[in-house]
């Protein structure tokens, strides 16, 4: 029942989509149609991710103010829970949202994730909607110069970098000498380890797979260019308000 329920909202859409493209804008060129299918999602969720750069840097203006709270109530752990639950509601975001965001993603990462698996088997087209044509033969090129059926280092490499910079471009900024807090620690971490899990996971799989992470990552640090740009002006429009 769940199987059926998910192959109908998210995986049989999906693919329909990616061949849809294939067969129409993207000419016969999958690497294209995978491309356009993730700049298609990325609208979707524009939302949702607008929602969770503004909490993120609304989070980090509340660092200085948590730490302190930290400090103050060391040896009360309950307090310490009040106070910051407190400070989150008067500025209202919820430290999970982000969790949220990622749960939003996931099931439409592994039903992308199945489609490049399974799409150069003859059975995939089997559950094309009456609408969308069945491509005689599907093209495995990118461009004439990748075969995304088959595993390629560069589009991993590419992949591994371009999710390296989206992740550099989420830290605050510091002044100098200014220590880092445990989490601010451990995110710095993350953006060299995740990069080299995606070397490590994607290398054998088809580029196909790997050229949707890399797509993802640059519409990702596109749009947090823009989102970031957007609130910091919002921002200084408020304080000129207020200085008025």
């Amino acid at each position: 029942m769940i199987t059926q329920i998910y192959d109908t909202i998210l995986y049989y859409p999906l693919l329909n989509a990616l061949v849809f493209l294939y067969n129409t804008i993207a000419l016969g060129d999958l690497g294209v149609a995978i491309i356009l299918l993730t700049l298609a999602i990325r609208i979707v969720l524009y939302p949702v991710f607008h929602k969770s750069t503004r909490h993120q840097m609304v989070m980090q203006e509340l660092q200085p103010k948590l730490k302190k709270i930290q400090v103050e109530h060391k040896k009360d752990m309950q307090k310490q829970s009040e106070a910051m639950m407190a400070l989150y509601k008067e500025h209202r975001v919820n430290p999970f949202s982000g969790i949220g965001l990622l749960f939003l993603q996931l099931p439409i990462l592994i039903a992308l994730y199945q489609i490049f698996l399974n799409i150069f088997s003859p059975e995939a087209m089997n559950t094309l909607y009456a609408f969308v044509a069945r491509p005689p033969e599907l093209n495995s090129s990118f461009l004439g110069l990748i075969n995304l059926a088959k595993s390629n280092m560069v589009v991993v490499g590419l992949a591994a970098l371009l999710q390296y910079v989206q992740m550099r471009m989420s830290f605050p900024k510091k002044a100098p000498g200014e220590p880092l807090s445990p989490e601010e620690k451990m995110s710095r971490r993350m953006a060299f380890i995740g990069p080299v899990l995606t070397i490590v996971i994607f290398y054998r799989l088809p580029a196909a797979i790997g050229l949707y992470w890399a797509a993802t990552s640059l519409f990702s640090i596109a749009q947090q260019y823009i989102i970031t740009k957007q609130l910091h002006k919002e921002k200084n429009e408020g304080l000129e308000n207020i200085r008025q």
